[in-house]
């Protein structure tokens, strides 16, 4: 694999070319490598994510649900419930509505931001 962040927990593998763009774009790049973008199940996962993060941008762009209306910030891109989160406090914000977007920050913590063409970090999972 030549990517240029490489983390193996358990069975999963996060890989990611360190690259930043938009939500549609992180989805579409993962996608077009047959990947699902990063969505960590358990706190070590969670935390190995963080390891992407550069001096400047310290967000990352994570797998789930924008459409409120579907899943409240509850369920993936594929609908399946979500079976770990790590929302910051007053996540998720119950005010944005669709679309919303979800990215982990640099304190290892979950938030939705309404702008989902923000430059954050593109991870993978396979």
């Amino acid at each position: 694999m030549n990517y240029d962040f490489v983390r193996r927990v358990g069975q999963k593998y996060f890989v990611s070319y360190k690259k930043r763009d938009s939500f549609s774009t992180a989805i579409e790049f993962c996608s077009q490598r047959g990947l699902e973008l990063a969505l960590p199940q358990n706190e070590e996962e969670n935390n190995i994510l963080t390891q992407v993060f550069g001096d400047d941008n310290k967000t990352a762009w994570i797998n789930v649900n924008t459409n409120k209306a579907e899943g409240n910030f509850e369920a993936d891109m594929k609908n399946r419930p979500l079976t770990f989160t790590k929302w910051g406090e007053g996540q998720p914000d119950k005010t944005i509505q669709d679309p919303g977007c979800t990215m982990l920050s640099e304190n290892a913590v979950w938030r939705v931001t309404h702008d989902c063409s923000l430059n954050a970090y593109i991870i993978c999972q396979m």
